[in-house]
């Protein structure tokens, strides 16, 4: 059962915490109760085609929402668990009007929200405002990653969106590490070796 939130309650959810390469997605989502929209779920259950509808819906009705990305480089200097966390504080502090309250999917919430905030386990499949996030989060980094699957052919982007599929890991071995990969995530790291070895003088 749904609890009566205060009005202005942001979802916020993440797409791409586990995989090898790309940013981590956030996004917060204000949903208008007067504006409902049919269909919101966990974003990893639906059909692209039907994520991608659900998104621009969300664009479209909601009271508010920001996307954020987190960069390779932040996911490396500070860890994928401390940069997922300073995405949801980003995306939060993105809103207007400010929440009065923000549901995080998860365990977790940033330190430093702008708001108060409560962690909801599997919130993405109970919680409208978080499916919505989810989806918008997920739509957006799928949407990168064929922007990566293009500036860097050979790896397959487009298809496995950076997880380590049995094709990414060959694609690694095989030309090494680009400027995608998050080289403090072991597989990479030790794929890299092989050739930051081979150009040692």
């Amino acid at each position: 059962m749904i609890e009566p939130w205060p009005p202005l309650t942001a979802g916020v959810d993440e797409a791409g915490r586990g995989p090898l390469a790309g940013p981590v997605v956030v996004a917060a989502v204000m949903l208008d109760p007067a504006r409902r929209i049919r269909g919101l779920a966990d974003s990893k259950v639906l059909a692209p085609a039907r994520r991608a509808a659900l998104a621009a819906r969300i664009r479209e009705r909601a009271l508010a929402f920001s996307v954020v990305e987190v960069s390779v480089e932040d996911i490396d200097r500070h860890n994928i668990f401390r940069a997922t966390l300073l995405g949801m504080a980003r995306a939060l502090a993105a809103l207007a009007p400010v929440p009065q309250l923000a549901l995080i999917d998860g365990t977790h919430v940033p330190e430093d929200a702008p708001c108060p905030a409560r962690a909801i386990v599997d919130g993405d499949a109970i919680e409208p405002a978080i499916s919505a996030a989810s989806i918008l989060a997920k739509v957006t980094r799928d949407r990168i990653l064929c922007e990566l699957d293009a500036r860097h052919p050979g790896y397959g982007f487009a298809r496995h969106k950076g997880y380590a599929t049995p094709e990414h890991l060959a694609a690694l071995a095989r030309l090494g590490p680009c400027p995608a990969h998050r080289r403090s995530f072991a597989p990479v790291r030790q794929l890299a070796l092989p050739f930051q070895t081979h150009g040692m003088t």
